[in-house]
């Protein structure tokens, strides 16, 4: 019997796993990750310092329990070189192995901006944390309170202001934008936020992009195009994810903006399945919690021979900025609506509404986060 595998040990890979594991126990299942395989909530990576969490106590298993717990043979530092669908096999250099089905769960990687160092150490001057590996030398690389000058005001960069203004550490932010989670919140959410991180000592710097990185001594100078010249000891980019696509492109399978995939998390190939960061579906991209743990939990009884479709519901994203509590329901890509915004001296509840005021989407800041739970119920769902 030719084994299911995976390709992937984050939480999209290790979650359809565990589904698949509980409704098939004897399968041969193989995963096959770059990273280390620990089990960790990638989430946490941008609240770690806070949580005084070093990169070692954030890994809740290691590669080798979790081949024991799921169980499955794991195969860690490894990267597969190319999919042959009709033959179903994956290559890994020269070694070849069949598979009876194919799981990509190959995730995102952080969009890199085209900055030049003049004098050519680019890849040395900009980090970006987008895994356990990515956090180590990120963690090390600031130690001893550090300058840090983070490029984009998205959900990552707040939520690493955040936590780095709340170590300690001297914190400069740069976004095109007005305002910080610009394409999230509404203007009145965003300026709460950026006053909020502001008062932590998060230093804003809008309307704004990176002109170049030279070295000043063991430290950067960072120039804005604006003119305005900041100095970091760490630069670190957070300005968006894009979906891994290159080996599902490669195989020919169909692609987008993330590989394609119907309600049964399908390629475009019978066999071959894919959820998480690199997946598009209906024409969405969802580099979120929600989605990935309602699509391994449709995928599992697929893959253990019960073709299951996967339902999204309305799925909120909790932004991880202690200093001001946040919570974002988008409204749907086009929705046709507006924003109704109730501030108060604690908060700011924002609702985007239909001209007949039913309600598609909300935006909670501070104490207005209360009232998720009674609002969650009367959005629509994203897939029904």
């Amino acid at each position: 019997m030719h084994p299911i595998i995976i390709l992937g040990s984050g939480l999209a890979g290790y979650g359809v796993a565990k589904e698949l594991r509980k409704l098939d126990k004897t399968t041969p299942l193989i995963i096959i990750t770059a990273d280390g395989g620990e089990s960790y909530s990638k989430p946490m990576l941008s609240n770690a310092l806070a949580s005084k969490k070093t990169p070692a106590a954030l890994a809740m298993a290691q590669s080798a329990q979790m081949e024991t717990t799921l169980p499955a043979t794991l195969r860690t530092r490894t990267r597969v070189t190319a999919i042959a669908p009709e033959r179903h096999e994956i290559s890994i250099g020269d070694e070849t192995i069949a598979y009876s089905k194919l799981v990509l769960a190959l995730g995102a990687e952080q969009i890199r901006l085209p900055i030049v160092d003049k004098v050519g150490n680019d890849a040395d001057a900009v980090l970006t944390v987008n895994d356990l590996d990515d956090y180590a030398k990120f963690r090390a690389a600031i130690e001893g309170g550090k300058r840090v000058v983070i490029i984009g005001a998205g959900l990552i960069g707040s939520e690493f202001a955040n936590d780095l203004a709340a170590s300690g550490h001297p914190v400069d932010v740069i976004d095109i934008a007005d305002r910080p989670l610009g394409r999230l919140l509404p203007p009145e959410g965003g300026a709460l936020l950026k006053d909020k991180l502001a008062a932590l000592g998060a230093r804003w710097h809008f309307g704004a992009g990176v002109q170049s990185i030279d070295r000043d001594g063991a430290a950067h100078k960072v120039t804005l195009t604006t003119g305005e010249t900041l100095n970091a000891d760490v630069v670190l980019s957070a300005v968006g994810l894009k979906p891994r696509i290159d080996l599902a492109r490669a195989a020919g399978l169909k692609v987008n903006r993330g590989i394609v995939v119907n309600r049964h998390m399908q390629t475009s190939h019978a066999d071959i399945y894919a959820l998480g960061d690199c997946v598009e579906i209906e024409g969405l991209v969802l580099p979120y919690i929600m989605p990935i743990m309602h699509a391994a939990r449709a995928l599992g009884p697929t893959l253990a021979g019960t073709p299951t479709e996967v339902k999204y519901p309305a799925m909120p994203v909790l932004v991880k900025t202690p200093v001001c509590p946040t919570v974002v329901s988008p409204p749907a890509p086009g929705a046709v609506g507006e924003w109704k915004i109730e501030q108060t001296a604690d908060g700011i509840k924002s609702l985007f509404v239909d001209a007949s005021g039913k309600l598609l989407g909300f935006a909670l800041n501070g104490a207005a986060t209360a009232e998720r739970g009674k609002l969650l119920p009367l959005l629509p769902a994203v897939l029904p």
